[in-house]
């Protein structure tokens, strides 16, 4: 079964100034001062619909919402923009992207209108060395992003950029140019990787007798295994394995046949500073070859 398919069918599951003035938003992220250095996210996204339900997924964003330092920005690296080339989002009001199909009208009703920051977008594009990072006034914040975002900050009162994924490039490349982007950790942006570390959609299956629940647990033994190997590697800050997760075992091979959800991974982990603590949430496998398993980067 293919993404497109896959996201059909789950929605199946039952529904459980002037123009040269800046906005206060825009002048809060225009002049970031130094900052206690930010935590760093990688949220295990999942269903879209865990943007509108109340289940342990979305209640336990919301938790950790509460408890974040109230960033001045957010850069987002979601899988669910790829782009051939490096490219930061600057469009002063991005809009809400329903990058999907089938699910119930209450989720496309959903608008979640955080602002964008052209700041943060020029700072970006000048912290990143490695390569050339273009500017994007097209793109606004796809279901990667606010499905998430709308769980941490449901105010959407945090401007927001997000950071495209280069699918012409391996795992190293992201790894080397997320290093890159750790200075805005002390300049009060919140980072955060949105993906799934294990997201196989050929291995889907519900758990048996709850068909009609996604979110209920349920992996298959090399999904669990793989989810294991990576939690080992995350906490033994041995990234080498994880830069080279297709190389590792069947079980690893086989979380992330496409790169695109497990490389946001790789962004929160290249941003962990040598004394950061490392959380988990929501350490849980679904419909057979997902894991919600999320992590959480430094003090909060």
């Amino acid at each position: 079964m293919n993404r497109k398919d896959f996201i059909k069918s789950i929605a199946m599951i039952p529904f459980a100034g002037t123009a040269l003035k800046l906005s206060a938003l825009e002048q809060l992220t225009s002049n970031f001062e130094t900052t206690e250095l930010m935590p760093v996210l990688f949220v295990g996204h999942g269903s879209p619909m865990n943007a509108i339900e109340d289940n342990p997924f979305s209640l336990e964003m919301r938790a950790i919402g509460k408890k974040l330092p109230h960033p001045k920005a957010i850069l987002m690296v979601s899988a669910h923009w790829e782009t051939k080339g490096t490219m930061v989002t600057a469009v002063e009001k991005p809009e809400t992207i329903h990058d999907f199909g089938g699910f119930p009208q209450a989720l496309f009703d959903v608008q979640y209108p955080a602002p964008g920051s052209k700041w943060l977008a020029e700072e970006t594009q000048k912290t990143i060395t490695s390569t050339s990072v273009g500017l994007d006034y097209r793109w606004g914040l796809d279901h990667g992003c606010w499905s998430v975002t709308r769980n941490l900050f449901p105010k959407a009162d945090v401007p927001i950029i997000q950071l495209s994924l280069d699918y012409t490039r391996d795992a190293q490349y992201h790894y080397d140019l997320a290093k890159q982007l750790y200075a805005l950790r002390k300049k009060g942006v919140l980072i955060i990787g949105s993906g799934n570390m294990v997201h196989n959609f050929g291995y889907v299956a519900l758990a048996p007798g709850h068909e009609n629940d996604f979110n209920y647990p349920f992996g298959h033994a090399w999904a669990l295994e793989a989810n294991e190997i990576f939690k080992k590697a995350i906490l033994t800050n041995d990234h080498k394995t994880l830069i080279a997760y297709k190389t590792h075992s069947r079980a690893t091979q086989m979380a992330a046949p496409t790169p695109e959800h497990y490389l946001p991974l790789l962004y929160t982990m290249a941003l962990k500073d040598a004394k950061d603590e490392v959380k988990f949430f929501n350490d849980a496998a679904v419909a057979g070859s997902f894991t919600m398993t999320s992590v959480m980067i430094g003090k909060i």
